[in-house]
């Protein structure tokens, strides 16, 4: 109950936000894709990566209109100063790292985005679960300011 209460509550922030764009829909859709009646786990964590793009795109390149998670993933690369996280780190540690970890889960758990010579292997039931939660987190610390960028 605790973990459909902690999604839905993301997907409130994330539609009470004037900068999360689809983020609400998107983590609505892969919560339904992931629980629902009839699951569909590739649907299900594509419509999580879609929610994390659309809460972070206008924290990390509002200016890239065709910002994608693997681009956002570079832009944290290179400009790690400009990136902020509301949890505390040690002294001399990256702030960022955290979201950024969440992000690479979640960007490289996605086994059939793109086809291969050994075969595409479309996402587990399982996978598709936790990364509607990892998304959902995500998503909440975009649209609340818990990750924002540097003045």
């Amino acid at each position: 109950m605790r973990q459909t209460q902690a999604v839905f509550g993301a997907v409130d922030e994330a539609a009470a936000s004037t900068s999360a764009g689809s983020a609400a829909d998107h983590l609505a859709t892969a919560w339904q894709a992931a629980y629902g009646l009839h699951p569909d786990p590739v649907r299900a964590y594509s419509e999580a990566i879609k929610a994390v793009e659309s809460a972070a795109h206008a924290v990390i390149q509002a200016n890239h209109g065709k910002a994608t998670l693997g681009t956002m993933l570079g832009e944290i690369g290179n400009a790690r100063p400009k990136f902020f996280t509301a949890l505390s780190t040690p002294a001399g540690r990256d702030p960022i790292a955290p979201a950024e970890g969440m992000m690479r889960a979640l960007w490289e758990g996605q086994t059939s985005r793109h086809g291969n010579l050994a075969g595409t292997v479309p996402e587990t039931l399982e996978a598709a679960r936790a990364g509607v939660h990892l998304a959902a987190a995500l998503v909440q610390w975009f649209t609340s300011g818990a990750v924002r960028r540097n003045p």
